[in-house]
């Protein structure tokens, strides 16, 4: 009777041992996917940044000389007449450019942005399935 309460009382505290470690198992499994989750993000956003970047930098590249040429076209066209005017009015409407532009980075700059969205909704979800 006594060999039979000793084996009961192992199976039961292997049971809680066991439940323990399925739950540390199954929480480092959480952890994992949300953390490859979030290097998936990362990457993805990198990977985005990298190629806006370089077509930014190839936009910008292109519409600078084109816009250098047809000033240049501007000025030559009225080199013997309004030469002083063509070249204030391209350096008006330049300044007007950047000051717009320097504008619209700096509002875009404090936007929030969408980063970990993912992430963090996932997040939400398994701390209310293990609270419920």
């Amino acid at each position: 009777m006594a060999g039979e309460d000793s084996a009961a009382g192992a199976r039961r505290a292997g049971g809680l041992l066991g439940s323990a470690k399925n739950l540390a198992s199954t929480l480092i499994a959480v952890a994992q996917t949300r953390l490859q989750l979030l290097a998936n993000e990362l990457h993805a956003e990198k990977l985005r940044l990298a190629r806006l970047g370089l077509f930014a930098v190839a936009a910008i590249f292109f519409i600078a000389l084109g816009i250098v040429m047809l000033t240049l076209l501007v000025i030559v066209v009225f080199w013997d007449s309004h030469r002083l005017l063509a070249i204030g009015g391209f350096a008006a409407i330049y300044l007007l450019l950047g000051i717009a532009f320097g504008v619209t980075v700096l509002t875009r700059a404090t936007e929030r942005t969408r980063l970990f969205e993912d992430s963090l909704r996932e997040l939400a979800k398994d701390r209310e399935r293990l609270s419920s």
